[in-house]
């Protein structure tokens, strides 16, 4: 094992050499700078331990800067397709902030922070901002008060400036009864679908007690620059992620542009029209003891208007709120191959062809990085069409990315250095710690329910029908002749 890890070491450290650079303009060896213009650039910075610094931020930023090459821009070169980065909530640097504005915010994951994209209309914008007020005390939530981001509009492009939102964020307590965490970021969920169902000017980007998303139609360089929250020393997180967009089957805008408010997608969902149906089509059955009493509310759960992305991030906030945990929700959406890979256990097998009742694959070239605020995670497509790499550091930093050579890390500082291959999952929990592997979190879902009895009780057989039955299957043929 060890000598494998050498090699593959060796091998990673020859593939930097051609790691896309600002300074690398002409051809060197295999690499011609001509192929690099392709498709969305992802990346992420983790602390294993959980450990919140401002430097997670700026490797962060440094990451997508360096994702230069993959993102999108128009004939003009200065309006971009889209950049943006996920965060932990800074409750240093939050408190900071709200205290001029008169604002008590209570102790970490004691409040919820929506970012919004208002009209700049001020009538429409001051008629949805109430609405949004009246909507969380109907919830039986309090609102706390508005805070205006402060940004820098000079640093962009006339494009995205023409089409700029007014950007704002709002601050809710989160209510004595109801738990830190899922629970309280439920509460607001159904929140947030109650008023998106209610005003159509309004674009809700983030709205948690554990993440926020800073995002827009920039270039690479642009993020930090419009936004001075990120600019801040006391915004400090243990996660960040980033997304450099290239777009591909729908339009540049500042709603579209990554992360969602779980995901970061570098590809195509091929299955779309199918997948969006589909969840369109079970809704009359669907329920959840989670949001008992609640589920109408969120429903539609896929706004068939966004991209692919967009739908897909829709169905995985869905199934994590309605109860399910996010590795177990990412495994059923972006399936491995399973049906004929004999050397996958039958266990495992069990659990998919179970599940594979409910829930069609999200399939196409795909990489996507997911993060709940604690723990986060990259999965690839079952063919491995689209790179996720990553390295892990000796001061327990996970960087992952689309492709080497995003930050300049010393070699004498890298524990371990891999890819994600087709199928398979990388998670990093900050509560527990620690780096889960695909074997682990995959059998531990194998093993955690009898799915191979579920699957016998679920399944009809033709055969099993009898003779006496036959008419119901078809009055014409023998069942025999159709198994």
């Amino acid at each position: 094992m060890k000598e494998q890890q050498k090699e593959t070491s060796a091998k990673m450290v020859t593939l930097n050499k051609f790691a896309p650079k600002d300074s690398q303009t002409k051809t060197d060896g295999m690499y011609d700078p001509a192929f690099e213009h392709d498709n969305c650039g992802i990346g992420s910075v983790v602390n294993i331990k959980g450990i919140k610094t401002h430097e997670t931020v700026e490797n962060a930023l440094k990451i997508v800067e360096n994702l230069k090459h993959r993102a999108g821009k128009d004939a003009e070169g200065k309006t971009g397709d889209g950049v943006g980065i996920l965060l932990q909530i800074s409750h240093k640097f939050f408190t900071k902030a709200v205290k001029p504005l008169g604002i008590e915010l209570g102790g970490e994951r004691d409040y919820g922070i929506g970012m919004f994209f208002f009209p700049q209309d001020e009538l429409k914008r001051n008629q949805a901002k109430k609405m949004f007020e009246v909507i969380v005390q109907k919830e039986g939530m309090e609102f706390l008060g508005w805070r205006e981001v402060p940004i820098d509009p000079t640093k962009l492009g006339q494009k995205a400036i023409d089409c700029m939102p007014c950007i704002m964020q709002g601050f809710v307590k989160r209510p004595k009864n109801v738990e830190k965490g899922l629970p309280f970021d439920r509460k607001l969920y159904v929140a947030r679908r109650v008023f998106e169902q209610s005003n159509d000017d309004t674009y809700v980007v983030s709205l948690s007690s554990r993440t926020i998303v800073y995002k827009g139609m920039f270039l690479v360089e642009q993020l930090r620059l419009f936004f001075a929250d990120l600019q801040d020393k006391d915004y400090e997180s243990a996660i960040a992620t980033v997304h450099s967009r290239f777009s591909t089957n729908t339009n540049p805008s500042w709603e579209r542009a990554h992360p969602n408010r779980f995901i970061v997608h570098n590809g195509e969902i091929n299955t779309i029209k199918g997948n969006a149906d589909k969840m369109l089509a079970r809704e009359e059955t669907m329920e959840s003891e989670f949001l008992k009493g609640e589920l109408q509310k969120v429903l539609p759960v896929v706004n068939t208007e966004g991209s692919d992305s967009a739908m897909l991030d829709n169905t995985l906030e869905f199934l994590v709120m309605s109860g399910m945990d996010l590795p177990l929700a990412v495994m059923i959406l972006i399936p491995e191959p399973w049906a004929n890979n004999s050397l996958m256990s039958q266990k495992k097998k069990d659990f998919y062809q179970y599940y594979a009742t409910m829930m069609e694959p999200w399939d196409g070239p795909a990489a996507i990085i997911f993060s709940d605020g604690e723990q986060v995670g990259a999965v690839l497509d079952r063919n491995g069409l689209r790179p996720a790499r990553y390295v892990v550091t000796d001061d327990d930093t996970v960087v992952l990315a689309s492709e080497v050579g995003v930050l300049p890390i010393p070699e004498s500082r890298i524990r371990l250095k891999w890819r994600i291959e087709p199928g398979k999952m990388l998670l990093i929990d900050t509560a527990q710690g620690r780096i889960i592997s695909d074997e682990e979190i995959k059998n531990q879902v194998a093993l955690d329910k009898p799915y191979r009895e579920w699957v016998e009780r679920l399944n009809l057989r033709l055969t099993d029908l009898g003779a006496e039955h036959s008419d119901r299957v078809c009055p014409t043929m023998d069942p025999a002749r159709l198994t």
